[in-house]
């Protein structure tokens, strides 16, 4: 779980000003008017409930910051134990797969709690956490990708490495918006859909590939929502940037003359001696 909550209304007012400066109506309205325009990500599992688990796993996180875990132990813990359960996927133990890839949601759920008891959440914990889902996201996709070249063969394996690839593509998405200072959350495949039908496809193993498929097809259209996010915000009008008098102009153009001028007598001068 992302460990942005001091960041979250930074990332929220920065929206607002952001649509301000390009003539937004609704961004002079609060900030729960403006929050219509993020319905798309409340609708998903990650926008809807993260608030109320993140309040849950409050006292989590102070306990297990008493004992002397770190937010960024547990991001790492994290990525070994999804480390550990790809490997499990590409042998075939699909069942241990599952339950590793249970347990890896417990950190990644975690770490941010414990980084808010400690006082430490901020940008370096938010970078980390999210480069270390994509290192988690390439792990298990490529597990699943090595079990499918084992099984089925063929273009199989080019199936989750496709899935891997669309999913990179909406992360670069929100992560080159938000630089820009727009709001690119959201979809219909995030990474927690992610991973339940993963599990899911674990559990059931003569449903992995059409979950594959599936996951795909709504990670595509997850990718098209956010580009489409985006474009509508950057193509708002913004404000007219005030002509350059001629009057101005001029004057400037007669300095420049002007300065030219002195330069050439100097150095004839200094020539001439």
């Amino acid at each position: 779980m992302d460990r942005k909550g001091p960041l979250l209304a930074f990332g929220r007012s920065n929206l607002v000003v952001s649509e301000r400066l390009m003539g937004d109506p609704s961004a002079s309205l609060p900030l729960q008017s403006v929050r219509g325009h993020c319905s798309l990500e409340e609708a998903m599992l990650d926008g809807r409930w993260r608030t109320n688990i993140e309040k849950g796993l409050k006292p989590v996180g102070v306990k297990l910051l008493n004992i002397g875990f770190t937010a960024d132990r547990l991001t790492l813990l994290g990525v070994v134990m999804s480390a550990c359960a790809a490997v499990a996927i590409a042998a075939g133990f699909l069942p241990l797969g599952l339950l590793l890839l249970v347990l890896t949601g417990l950190p990644d759920a975690l770490d941010g709690a414990v980084a808010k008891a400690a006082g430490t959440a901020g940008p370096r914990g938010a970078f980390f956490d999210s480069v270390a889902d994509r290192v988690s996201d390439t792990m298990l996709l490529g597990g699943v990708a090595w079990y499918l070249a084992d099984t089925h063969g063929g273009l199989m394996p080019l199936l989750p490495m496709a899935v891997l690839g669309a999913s990179l593509i909406i992360s670069y998405e929100r992560a080159k918006a938000e630089a820009l200072g727009f709001n690119a959350k959201g979809g219909v495949m995030e990474r927690a859909e992610r991973v339940i039908l993963l599990g899911l496809g674990l559990l059931f193993p003569i449903l992995l590939i059409p979950v594959l498929w599936v996951m795909l097809v709504l990670t595509i259209v997850t990718a098209v929502q956010r580009f489409t996010k985006v474009w509508r915000q950057a193509s708002q009008e913004r404000p007219a940037v005030a002509p350059v008098r001629s009057s101005s102009r001029r004057r400037a153009a007669r300095a420049t003359r002007a300065g030219s001028s002195q330069w050439r007598q100097t150095l004839q001068a200094r020539r001439r001696r």
